[in-house]
């Protein structure tokens, strides 16, 4: 069964069929946050979150939409509120050497390991949009058609800031590898 299908029956009033979609998303989900937000916490609340407001603006759905596109576009509207309404701003750094040092651990090859720090790094020094645009594509494997669709933008600009973002992202890799 498609996620659309699925989606057309819990705005129908199923709303055991949210499991499915909980069970499809919810990992996928968690780890775009994480990517975003570099805090552990704040990804399981955000991603809880989302699924609420699935079930509260399913009647928002509208048939024929894609899925995927509508539902990280509510992904999307929950971080920057989190983010506008956010008082004390922690430092991302420190939640960054947390997230490093636990990929490191992961990890056999300590130079793999000093890799995935300096990317991780690297990730953080990019603007939010850019890093976002780059979760979603190299992280989340979503299509730029999809992207367009949730950004409402077209797929030749989708095409051109995953162009700027990674290049903008592997100059900061070299700089942060070499520290």
């Amino acid at each position: 069964m498609t996620d659309e299908a699925v989606m057309e029956l819990v705005k129908k009033g199923d709303l055991e069929k949210t499991s499915i979609l909980f069970e499809r998303y919810q990992g996928m989900l968690y780890n775009f946050y994480l990517k975003l937000s570099f805090e552990t916490e704040l990804s399981k609340d955000l991603t809880q979150n989302v699924f609420y407001r699935l079930i509260k603006y399913r009647n928002s759905y509208q048939s024929g939409m894609s899925f995927k596109a509508w539902f990280f576009q509510m992904a999307r509207n929950l971080y920057k509120d989190h983010v506008t309404n956010q008082k004390n701003k922690r430092s991302r750094f420190s939640d960054l050497e947390k997230l490093g040092n636990i990929a490191a651990e992961k990890l056999q090859d300590t130079e793999q390991a000093e890799r995935e720090k300096a990317l991780y790094k690297a990730l953080t020094l990019l603007d939010e949009d850019q890093r976002e645009i780059i979760i979603l594509t190299k992280f989340q494997k979503m299509k730029y058609n999809t992207i367009a669709e949730l950004m409402g933008i077209t797929e030749s600009a989708v095409k051109v800031k995953v162009h700027r973002a990674v290049k903008k992202l592997k100059g900061l890799y070299f700089m942060t590898e070499q520290n």
